[in-house]
């Protein structure tokens, strides 16, 4: 298992505010220094009425009061990987408040798999530029007088990383709450050793260590929850909590996997998420245009 990239500063201790987006069940952030007005935006949600080829952006307006009503200057809007369960309104976000997009380097890998299934021109690129920067394991970034760590935790998709700030790490799907497991693995470019491996690395973290989830589905009823932490994954977990093996996790995950349906939104939200959360282009008339590749997902 890689070793931590960066060390940790658990008597730095970020404010974090969250927005739970009920029609996909995601929950983006603001994530503020504490002795400064700067801060960074994690996964945030453009809304979509699939049916009707809508777009909207009630979700990302509410992120928008709250960084102005409490004077915030946004520095970063994070996308912790290529999400395939909603759209990004990080172009939206960075047109209203400002700030840097960043996602994982193997973004590079998401658009080549996907620009395929899609069958994207060479007008798509395919290197990631759509992206102001694009991370590596251990690459840090600053956000006011914070130091955030990137680590690579792959296994969901290529592009997977959390981020690491003070006594804070910001997981993606890669882990859920306790009682939600993990994320699954059988995405193109997925894999459960990986994903096991990738969890054991984030779970090397101090046990302190607060950590916040992209989703929650509220198993058995329960509420919404998004915050955990390193100690309570490491006994509670359902899927890796200490005393599970890689082999047994790998055959859950795979069992478990062979079982899923495809995000109903999947379609949609690849094509806008590797290109940073654009739509593509439009055609001659204007118009802008979502393709369904047939059996190809």
């Amino acid at each position: 298992m890689a070793a931590i990239p960066h060390p940790v500063d658990l008597t730095l201790k970020p404010e974090v505010t969250a927005f739970f987006d009920p029609p996909t069940n995601t929950v983006s952030y603001v994530v503020k220094d504490p002795a400064s007005s700067a801060c960074a935006i994690i996964d945030s949600v453009m809304d979509i009425d699939y049916a009707a080829g809508r777009i909207s952006y009630e979700s990302a307006d509410k992120i928008i009061r709250f960084v102005k009503e409490h004077g915030l200057k946004v520095e970063w809007l994070i996308e912790t990987h290529a999400h395939a369960d909603h759209l990004s309104a990080a172009p939206y976000l960075q047109g209203k408040l400002g700030g840097k997009l960043g996602i994982g380097e193997n973004i590079k890998i998401v658009q080549d798999v996907f620009g395929k299934i899609f069958n994207e021109g060479t007008e798509f690129q395919r290197d990631g530029s759509q992206f102001d920067r694009l991370f590596k394991d251990g690459d840090t970034y600053q956000v006011g007088g914070m130091t955030v760590f990137a680590m690579h935790t792959p296994g969901h998709t290529p592009a997977c990383m959390t981020h690491v700030v003070g006594n804070a790490a910001f997981v993606g799907d890669t882990l859920f709450m306790p009682d939600g497991g993990t994320a699954r693995a059988d995405f193109p470019g997925g894999d459960a050793h990986v994903l096991f491996r990738s969890i054991k690395r984030v779970l090397s973290l101090p046990p302190e260590m607060r950590l916040f989830m992209c989703h929650d589905y509220g198993p058995d009823g329960r509420d919404i929850k998004w915050e955990t932490s390193v100690a309570e994954e490491r006994a509670n977990n359902i899927h890796v909590r200490e005393g599970i093996s890689e082999d047994e996790f790998v055959k859950m995950r795979t069992t478990r996997d062979a079982t899923l349906g495809l995000p109903k939104l999947i379609i949609p939200s690849i094509q806008v998420n590797m290109r940073g959360g654009n739509l593509p282009e439009p055609d001659q008339g204007g118009k802008r245009h979502l393709k369904v590749p047939i059996n190809e997902l």
